[in-house]
């Protein structure tokens, strides 16, 4: 589990092709990395993926057909930055909100307008995922926890301030990328409820 709270920006170092699948080095570039162990999950880019070595420079995680299929790494070029959160401790502070590395859909980057000192970003999404996407909830936006200001039928609208802009992957982020959508736990959780009440 993890708050969306980016704790670090790396880049993607390497991509192997095994066997159908693909296995991934992730530089840690700024990510706190002390006290690494293997097994433990590390949300690249909003993507929960599973340490299976590492050293002081990074990390390799494998990436199954259907995370590459379902996400962005499946595309993600060498050397591209990601935004990198360890999973959080019950002791953390949730700061952000809730999210578990289990991406819901693709979108893409629509526009981006300066909004006084922040900037206002526009992302484009399938039905599938505005369904649980609402006016002033949270939503996950290649790892980061975000605040919707607005949405519509085509996509959302998210402010970013400048300090968020300036230690994520966004400041390399431009418009027609695509990106890895999260929607709120709660939101899919009260559909399934509300789905079985139906039913009854």
């Amino acid at each position: 589990m993890f708050t969306g709270l980016v704790a670090g920006v790396g880049w993607l170092a390497m991509r192997e092709h095994r066997d159908g699948d693909v296995r991934l080095r992730i530089a840690a570039g700024t990510l706190p990395f002390d006290g690494v162990a293997l097994g433990e999950s590390i949300a690249v880019n909003g993507v929960c993926l599973t340490v299976i070595a590492f050293d002081a420079e990074g990390f390799e995680a494998d990436a199954s057909t259907e995370t590459l299929a379902l996400t962005t790494l499946g595309v993600l070029p060498p050397g591209r930055a990601v935004n990198l959160e360890r999973a959080m401790l019950p002791t953390d502070r949730l700061g952000g909100h809730l999210v578990s590395g289990h991406v819901d859909g693709v979108g893409a980057v629509a526009s981006v307008l300066d909004d006084a000192r922040a900037q206002r970003w526009r992302f484009t999404a399938s039905a599938a995922v505005l369904r649980y996407v609402a006016t002033k909830g949270s939503i996950c936006v290649d790892g980061v926890s975000l605040t919707v200001n607005a949405v519509d039928n085509a996509g959302f609208e998210v402010a970013l301030v400048p300090h968020t802009i300036a230690h994520t992957a966004f400041c390399a982020t431009v418009i027609g990328d695509p990106v890895n959508l999260e929607v709120d736990l709660v939101a899919r959780y009260v559909e399934r409820l509300l789905q079985g009440r139906t039913a009854g």
